[in-house]
């Protein structure tokens, strides 16, 4: 099982309650996208701030990723909105 620390920024963090937390995943949780989908059956929060995955951009030890991407013991998953500049 895997131990990730979790950090939602801007409104994300607003709908799940909280900046950051530490999970311990059930087996068979192995990418972004997998941890997304079952974050959104933590509770109505999570299903708020994930309900539209386009959405939202995820970072893993700091790099961009997508859904695709490969979340082990010990990694740093952040997730915030698209970032715009001016």
């Amino acid at each position: 099982m895997a131990k990730l620390r979790i950090l939602y920024f801007a409104w994300l963090r607003e709908r799940v309650g909280h900046a950051e937390e530490e999970r311990v995943l059930p087996q068979g949780i192995g990418t972004l996208g997998e941890l997304i989908a079952w974050l959104r059956t933590q509770h109505s929060g999570y299903e708020a701030a994930f309900s539209e995955p386009r959405l939202v951009r995820a970072a893993v030890n700091q790099a961009f990723a997508g859904q695709d991407a490969a979340i082990s013991d010990g990694d740093e998953v952040a997730f915030f909105p698209p970032i715009t500049g001016g």
